[in-house]
């Protein structure tokens, strides 16, 4: 992979740590959640007059994209009620790169190298192995982790899907926009009809988190469409998931959640797995 496409991709993994920390922090999670999207969506239809639509065609695709990462716009934030930033959010971005290296060889026939493979199953077995850690309560968190495994099959569904419509959508930055605003607009009327007043009260109290964290948002999944587009699906997803690691740090110095010896170990299998990913022979 070309360094210019591992650069953004590191960038958009900053950016996706970012707004999942503000998602954790900021009160009512699924209202700071659709409100996010929101003001993505919009971020979105700002850059439609300098796109290109996506090919017809592939419209069906978007929308079941637009499906999918609704339902994980609303599992996520479901989960971080029940556990830690530093536990949820590893499971749920390290159970999808081995996921999506599976979607991808099943519906595209797209193989990586097997020193490659190697790495993949090694970040996703570090990360999931965040699953026997102890929250900063002292105990395990199942219902957590189930909910972030679900999060995870939601993230490589995703995944998948984008990536063949960004292949064949003819203008990859028009599905991305495309893409944000049905996800967001979705997202938003969704939480609209389940907590109308908790939605005011977050878009009233959290204005500048909204803007920054939609803007955050939706620049780094634009990023991650464009790679998807251009470089193995596995691959991208194994890089995207440094965030795993700025999320653990995220956790530890600003929200006070701890790091035992069992995140260490696993941060660093994920590391190596990363390195190894990267590999063609």
């Amino acid at each position: 992979m070309e360094p210019s496409i591992i650069i953004m991709i590191l960038f958009a993994a900053v950016l996706h740590a970012g707004w999942n920390t503000l998602v954790k922090i900021s009160g009512d999670r699924l209202s700071i959640m659709a409100m996010l999207t929101l003001a993505g969506a919009f971020v979105s239809m700002l850059a439609l007059p300098f796109v290109e639509a996506p090919n017809p065609a592939i419209w069906p695709i978007l929308a079941l994209s637009i499906v999918v990462h609704t339902a994980y716009n609303l599992v996520l934030p479901i989960a971080y009620e029940h556990g830690d930033l530093g536990q949820v959010y590893p499971i749920a971005r390290g159970s999808a790169p081995i996921l999506v290296t599976i979607g991808a060889i099943i519906f595209i026939g797209e193989y990586v190298s097997p020193l490659a493979m190697v790495g993949i199953v090694a970040l996703s077995v570090g990360v999931m192995s965040l699953a026997l850690d102890k929250t900063s309560s002292g105990a395990v968190n199942k219902k957590a982790t189930l909910l972030a495994l679900a999060t995870g099959v939601s993230i490589a569904t995703y995944t998948v899907i984008d990536g063949i419509g960004a292949r064949s959508a003819g203008s990859v930055l028009g599905f991305a926009a495309w893409l944000t605003i049905g996800d967001g607009i979705l997202t938003f009327l969704i939480a609209l009809a389940i907590k109308k007043k908790a939605l005011l009260k977050v878009a009233k109290e959290r204005t500048g988190s909204i803007i920054l964290g939609g803007i955050m948002q939706v620049f780094a999944y634009w990023i991650i469409i464009w790679a998807l587009a251009i470089a193995p699906m596995g691959m991208v997803s194994a890089i995207r998931e440094t965030s795993v690691l700025l999320a653990a740090l995220i956790s530890v110095f600003l929200l006070k959640e701890g790091f035992g010896a069992w995140r260490f170990v696993s941060a660093m299998l994920v590391t190596l797995g990363l390195m190894l990913s990267q590999s063609q022979k």
